[in-house]
């Protein structure tokens, strides 16, 4: 049996990385008035950020189409895979779970998909992804790579700290007397995905406290075994993987924040995205 992995474009994952182990990633779509663009596909991540502080809108994302998906499971299927294994972002947040399930039923008279839900966003759908990948080229069955997925869910966290309340107040998150307080202050926020859902995790006075934070996170998390830095456009953010490293001393894979997560995260989040031992 030859399993294929696909994840949508919130997962963050570099493109070097998905080539490498033959992940498929189906690509949300990005609004900016009339303009709409295909992430990752159509839109570069400098013209994205430089549509966003040019706008006075958030730009609008939506979820790929049952359609987008089916397509990419029949190509899958045609380039031999015999079952494949869907991770997608977080329910909570989009309809892309959705628009993957549809799909897979409508090519169960073709192919076995199965689709788990990551309860995460950005690195945290990717690192699932890449460890599902990684079983599937070492040749491991269906039912367990939907297995692992699984169990992956619960072990895997993501914690960003915001350089920028802008896109907060844009969306109407915050408003903007506390946004220009906030901001007069220094103030950065922290976030975290919990339980599927992207929730404040605290706030630091400056942005050097905001990463020591997400370091002290992450060396407090008990054993971790797969560590991602996600970040957009971020000028510190290899001082960040240095001090990461004082903590964890494995591979660290970097990843760009793109559109998706971006739109409500905004230029200069930078994160972790980690997997503890199960």
């Amino acid at each position: 049996m030859t399993v294929r992995i696909v994840t949508d474009s919130s997962c963050d994952l570099p493109q070097d990385v998905a080539d490498a182990l033959g992940i498929a990633i189906v690509p949300l779509s990005i609004r900016f008035g009339d303009d709409e663009f295909i992430d990752r596909t159509t839109i570069t991540s400098t013209d994205f950020w430089r549509r966003c502080h040019e706008s006075s809108e958030l730009p609008q994302t939506a979820a790929p189409s049952p359609g987008q998906f089916e397509e990419t499971y029949r190509r899958l299927q045609a380039e031999g895979a015999t079952g494949i294994v869907a991770v997608c972002l977080s329910s909570s947040l989009s309809f892309t779970m959705q628009s993957a399930e549809l799909a897979a039923k409508a090519v169960a008279g073709n192919i076995s998909v199965r689709v788990v839900d990551s309860r995460n966003a950005s690195l945290g759908v990717g690192l699932i992804a890449v460890e599902c990948a990684e079983r599937a080229k070492a040749g491991d069955s269906l039912d367990s790579i939907e297995a692992l997925a699984k169990s992956l869910v619960p072990h895997t966290k993501v914690f960003g700290a915001l350089d920028t309340l802008e896109n907060l107040k844009k969306g109407g998150r915050i408003g903007g007397a506390k946004a220009m307080l906030a901001s007069a202050l220094s103030i950065k926020p922290l976030i975290e995905v919990r339980g599927g859902e992207v929730e404040e995790a605290g706030k630091q006075r400056t942005r050097s406290k905001a990463l020591q934070s997400l370091v002290e996170t992450l060396r407090n998390a008990g054993k971790v075994e797969r560590l991602g830095v996600l970040h957009a456009q971020c000028d510190d953010v290899d001082q960040f993987v240095a001090m990461v490293r004082e903590v964890y001393q494995g591979e660290i894979m970097v990843g760009d924040i793109g559109a998706v997560i971006g739109t409500h995260a905004g230029k200069g989040t930078i994160g972790i995205a980690f997997r503890t031992a199960g």
